[in-house]
């Protein structure tokens, strides 16, 4: 079912499903059995057990992975906030379709299917130091398309974005839902230079000025300084809620897409798991603001679902000591004396 307003969206994030406590209860129990010391395989064992939660079954798989990448274009990327054109991000999603991307290897060497999601890239969101990025309608409808994005089926869904400017619109969301302006948030991205640093923090701060009358409201924030990528993808992180998936969230742009619902209900990030810190300043800080502790720290900061697309190994990995291995009883080992 579409979220039809923003009111619909507040009222989701205010009564949402929860995960399955006598899965994840279960799960543990097969942990304390298995042939090794309680705790030895360390957060291995505690992704086995949230697989186990957000499935809702005590034996979780990965038969279905779907790595969806967001890619959508943005009018502050006119105020030289980026080092490429806004024509890459189209250029971009051919390279995805072609297969010669980073994530088109890494999603094949992690046994994931990967959709490519482009929203109107001729149609770039609106400068946010002047205007709204998006109005409601927009935004809803960028929504809609992440949350149609999510297979039924789907065991685990990795979201990660494209999008020229898009960390720009990802540093003014975390100023104006956390506070400390510009200076606080915003990175190079795509490695711009001083002046472009200087350029985009100014068009950061202009925009919380413009903005400041709807900053206690975050879903109104996430119209107006998003962009339909991210929109996306918050509304593939609520389909998935909804559909009791979980989820691996990417880097900086991928994380701050998600801002807005946790400051709807900090609930609303328990199915996620951050499957990297990225090397974007702010990432970090919006991981400890948000208490996701990530399952990486590669020095990644290229998006596209790059970082958490190889953090999906970890789970892969989690999954088979918690499905295979033998316990006590089965392979016929001491277990610890009661």
């Amino acid at each position: 079912m579409p979220f039809d307003s923003l009111d619909h969206i507040r009222a989701f994030c205010r009564d949402l499903p929860t995960g399955d406590a006598p899965a994840a209860e279960a799960a543990v129990r097969r942990q304390q059995h298995l042939t090794k010391p309680p705790g030895s395989l360390g957060r291995l064992e505690e992704l086995a057990v949230w697989l186990s939660r957000w499935q809702r079954h005590g034996r979780p798989r990965l038969d279905r992975v779907t790595i969806a990448v967001f890619a959508g274009n943005h009018g502050v990327a006119a105020r030289g906030v980026s080092a490429y054109p806004p024509a890459v991000t189209a250029q971009m999603v051919a390279n995805f379709t072609r297969g010669g991307a980073a994530i088109n290897q890494i999603a094949r060497l992690a046994g994931a299917e990967l959709v490519v999601v482009p929203i109107e890239l001729d149609r770039p969101t609106r400068d946010f130091t002047a205007a709204a990025a998006m109005d409601t309608d927009e935004y809803l409808g960028a929504v809609d398309a992440g949350s149609r994005a999510v297979p039924h089926d789907c065991d685990l869904l990795v979201v990660g974005e494209m999008g020229i400017a898009n960390t720009t619109a990802a540093a003014a969301l975390c100023a104006a839902l956390l506070g400390g302006g510009a200076a606080r948030w915003t990175g190079r991205g795509t490695g711009v230079d001083d002046h472009g640093l200087a350029r985009k923090r100014a068009a950061i701060d202009k925009a919380l000025n413009f903005h400041r009358g709807i900053l206690g409201d975050p879903l109104a924030v996430a119209a107006a300084l998003g962009g339909r990528e991210l929109a996306a993808i918050a509304g593939a992180v609520l389909a998935a809620r909804r559909r009791g998936v979980p989820v691996l969230l990417d880097g900086f742009v991928a994380t701050s897409a998600v801002l807005p619902l946790a400051r709807l209900d900090a609930a609303a990030l328990d199915h996620c798991r951050a499957g990297h810190v990225s090397a974007e300043q702010g990432h970090r800080d919006l991981l400890r603001e948000l208490h996701l502790e990530p399952l990486l720290d590669l020095g990644m900061r290229l998006g596209e679902a790059s970082g958490a697309g190889v953090a999906v190994a970890l789970l892969r990995a989690a999954l088979a000591c918690h499905q295979g291995m033998a316990t006590f009883a089965e392979a016929g080992v001491s277990g610890a004396e009661e």
